[in-house]
């Protein structure tokens, strides 16, 4: 069964969101405020989190830094704030969907399932992708560079992996949303800037000038090892 931890200070917002993953087959956990949220990250340890970003004691993005410092579980953001700047802001923080407020139940659970899925197992036994500054381990989903293994986030991941598969061909903005965030999410053209220089910030010797993960003008974005 897989949980859920629904981090939201409005209770009408949690006994609705709590009914309605009950019925799908989740396992609910609640947290009112960003304290309690960590607390139960780290007991309950929960498969996905539910954060809204306008909690009691702490700004959301502060949670989202500290969840994504302990674990790579999926964060979708639930949250009423709709500028552009918020999104950005929790997508680089380490969330991996952003739902605004009010929102339709059949989206939300969908857009819960695909940051569930992202998570599932990958194939076994592949060799490793090796490029001149990084060597990526798609079995064990595993990165290291200089020595030292790299950090990525779920979806950070799953963006690397879609190019990475592609060999060597570009992969277009909207494939490449449809694949990582799922088909309702076309326009977020965004994310894919967000996504794309946290990576290369991570992996590339000099990120402003990419040597493996690059952007084909008119095409989208291809991987070269």
């Amino acid at each position: 069964m897989t949980t859920v931890l629904i981090v939201d200070d409005d209770p009408h917002i949690v006994r609705a969101l709590r009914i309605n993953l009950t019925a799908h087959g989740y396992h609910v956990l609640t947290a009112h405020d960003g304290a309690s949220a960590l607390k139960q990250a780290a007991s309950g340890r929960p498969d996905v989190v539910v954060l809204d970003l306008g909690l009691p004691d702490v700004d959301g993005v502060e949670v989202i830094a500290g969840l994504r410092a302990r674990s790579t579980r999926p964060i979708v953001v639930l949250s009423a704030r709709t500028d552009s700047a918020d999104k950005v802001a929790a997508l680089d923080a380490g969330a991996d969907d952003y739902v605004t407020k009010p929102f339709g139940m059949d989206e939300f659970l969908a857009r819960l399932r695909a940051a569930v899925r992202r998570t599932g197992p990958r194939q076994v036994g592949e060799p490793l992708v090796r490029t001149a500054s990084f060597t990526v381990d798609l079995t064990a989903k595993k990165i290291r560079r200089d020595g030292v293994e790299v950090h990525l986030t779920r979806t950070e991941w799953a963006v690397l992996e879609v190019l990475i598969r592609a060999a060597g061909q570009p992969v277009g903005q909207r494939e490449l949303l449809d694949r990582v965030w799922g088909a309702g999410h076309r326009s977020e053209t965004h994310y894919l800037r967000v996504y794309l220089a946290q990576l290369r910030r991570k992996l590339e010797p000099e990120p402003s000038r990419p040597r493996h993960l690059l952007t084909e003008p008119g095409r989208g974005y291809r991987f070269q090892a």
